[in-house]
């Protein structure tokens, strides 16, 4: 694989001020991303989950079913689920259960509690499920942004992937399913169809928020006049490509293979161009979910 190439001579430095992966500043942010997703998860939580009896999985959503079958408060049985939580994890996984998911353990309950008594905006199921989940998926995509977790079922899905052998993602779906399961009983199945909406919203926004909304595509061009359409590229379209050499699998001829990364809005440009040399060009466009690296900002052309 040959290295990018840029239509400008020299990349970019890197500005001098940015914030190191570790460090005091980086630990500073990533507290304050866990606190405001803490935040923003217990408000979803009791505007609209709560009120409403939409237990979408998780220890949020057994304290809901804690608090309509037992009445208990909701913020006392997360307290009481998360800590032993937190315990077993030490013991039975490691220190990597540290201080940010004892924060966001204790925080998140914290402000659950304190929020309790918020008026709610509405008792339609369906906008509660749509809402809380866009909420609680918020709050949670900026803790995982502060490199934190609020603890729970994290943890619990963390343990029997250890002892299972299962993937750690089934896990977590063993544990939401049962939560859901449950409500089934002890609310209604109608309650816990609702439930499935706001985890699968919840799901969407954690990935909108880790990978962004900008989303760009990847090009690769086949064609016997690759040089000319890297030059287009590179003058008209000012994007960097990467030439990959590839062999044919019917011919075994030797051939390169363009792949260029562009915003969404400039993929008719690259084609008009791509077809201004060569019409018969061989191109596969797909869906680029984040891109890294100098030579592509986010922001540019788009």
């Amino acid at each position: 694989m040959q290295e990018q190439q840029h239509s400008y001579p020299q990349r970019k430095k890197r500005l001098a001020t940015s914030i190191p992966l570790n460090g005091p500043w980086r630990n500073v942010i990533d507290t304050l991303f866990i606190i405001v997703g803490s935040f923003l998860i217990a408000v979803a939580f009791n505007l609209f989950l709560l009120p409403n009896q939409i237990a979408s999985g998780g220890v949020s959503g057994l304290s809901i079913l804690g608090h309509e079958w037992f009445g208990w408060e909701p913020a006392y049985t997360q307290w009481a689920i998360n800590i032993p939580l937190l315990i077993a994890g030490f013991l039975l996984i490691g220190k990597q259960y540290g201080v940010r998911s004892i924060l966001g353990s204790i925080v998140l309950p914290l402000f659950v509690y304190l929020t309790s008594h918020w008026v709610i905006p509405t008792t339609n199921p369906l906008l509660a499920s749509l809402y809380g989940g866009i909420g609680v998926g918020l709050g949670i995509g900026i803790v995982y942004r502060g490199r934190g977790s609020t603890g729970g079922m994290s943890i619990l899905a963390r343990i029997v992937q250890k002892y299972s052998g299962l993937s750690y993602s089934v896990c977590v779906v063993i544990m939401d399913a049962t939560v859901i399961i449950m409500a089934a009983f002890v609310l209604s199945l109608e309650q816990s169809l609702y439930a499935l909406i706001g985890l699968y919203v919840t799901g969407k926004v954690i990935d909108a928020i880790e990978m962004g909304l900008g989303y760009s595509k990847v090009a690769y061009i086949i064609s016997n006049q690759t040089e000319a359409i890297t030059k287009v590229i590179l003058a008209d379209l000012d994007r960097g490509l990467t030439k990959l050499e590839a062999k044919g699998g019917y011919t075994d001829d030797q051939r390169t293979v363009l792949m260029v990364v562009v915003g969404q809005s400039e993929v008719p440009r690259l084609k008009a161009l791509i077809r201004s040399v060569d019409p018969d060009a061989f191109v596969i466009i797909s869906h680029a979910q984040e891109v890294l690296g100098e030579g592509f900002k986010r922001g540019e052309h788009i």
